[in-house]
């Protein structure tokens, strides 16, 4: 068969770009494994910024007195104003799961607690709930946000119930996630306190998948290079993650929602993992008692989830908060 020049002279072509193509592929795999393996909290930043990115949020920062507040925003700018709040340990990120399903009807706004993630932490500072209250409504003000619906996770749960009892003028709904501040049956996390040894306090990979066990009820397979990164945070932030828990659990200050809740007299739900090994949802029952300003009164309880159940359960947290604000 006679030769085709033009053929001949498009296959060597098609055969040098497979040959180019073939050698980026490589050049990408060997600098993801080098990243991998020496940097890996880059990897975990570039993760945390392309779920920003995909679900339509933006960073942002504002000064308000002495700290600088980091924050996400997005969603639908028409709608109602919803201010998501972080628990112990977090960021903004702890609500990137769920925020997706939110943006569709809330001007979703969720920021670095002071003292956490990227805002300011100052070293003799108070970051107790009543003082993480003060702090986050100069946020909102420095924000011309208005009445708000504010929802806050754990440790954040009971800043925002501080926040709607000593801002009732400005809370036009409050949600409480697997909320601290309240009583409930002393469990094995509790144990684990009282003996003197924080579960967030994580020196190796072994008590990394142990606190993850006391947070999720299905914990995810984490690469061990990203575990390292949790265990190194940890040891880092060590000394400021133990202050603020000794604060927390201060006899005058672990139930300091409870007392706050007769002033609480905006729509309030509460959302609750049935499986929640760090605030047993027994605290469902102090709430259900003290919120006796409320006008309505909602509960949601999900299975098959654990303490964080806006990573376990995004969409069912995001859809209970959705119908309770919006719908009469």
């Amino acid at each position: 068969m006679p030769a085709n020049p033009a053929r001949e002279i498009l296959l060597a072509r098609l055969a040098r770009r497979l040959k180019i193509l073939g050698g980026v592929v490589i050049a990408l795999a060997v600098i993801g494994l080098g990243v991998y393996f020496f940097a890996p909290q880059w990897l975990l930043r570039g993760a945390i910024a392309w779920q920003t990115w995909r679900d339509g949020l933006h960073q942002e920062s504002v000064q308000v007195g002495d700290t600088r507040w980091v924050y996400v925003e997005g969603g639908k700018q028409s709608g109602p104003p919803l201010v998501l709040v972080h628990g112990f340990g977090g960021s903004y990120a702890n609500w990137l799961l769920a925020a997706k399903y939110l943006t569709g009807n809330f001007r979703v706004i969720i920021p670095d607690l002071a003292g956490w993630g990227e805002s300011t932490r100052l070293p003799d500072a108070d970051y107790g709930y009543a003082a993480q209250a003060t702090r986050l409504h100069g946020f909102v003000d420095a924000l011309h946000l208005g009445e708000i619906a504010i929802a806050g996770h754990s440790m954040g749960g009971a800043i925002a119930g501080l926040y709607a009892a000593d801002y009732p003028k400005d809370v036009a709904a409050l949600v409480l996630i697997d909320s601290s501040g309240v009583p409930f049956k002393e469990n094995g996390f509790v144990r684990e306190l009282k003996a003197g040894r924080s579960p967030f306090d994580i020196d190796n990979r072994a008590e990394f998948k142990h606190l993850e066990s006391m947070l999720f009820a299905d914990p995810s397979s984490v690469p061990p290079r990203i575990q390292d990164v949790f265990v190194a945070k940890s040891k880092n932030e060590r000394a400021f993650d133990d202050k603020v828990l000794r604060q927390l659990a201060a006899p005058d200050a672990r139930n300091a929602l409870q007392s706050k809740l007769p002033d609480i007299t905006a729509p309030t739900l509460a959302i609750w993992c049935t499986r929640d090994q760090i605030i047993d949802v027994s605290a469902l029952q102090a709430i259900r008692a003290g919120l006796t300003q409320a006008p309505n009164i909602g509960v949601t309880e999900l299975n098959g989830c654990g303490h964080m159940s806006i990573m376990e359960k995004p969409r069912e947290v995001a859809q209970s908060i959705t119908r309770f604000v919006l719908l009469p």
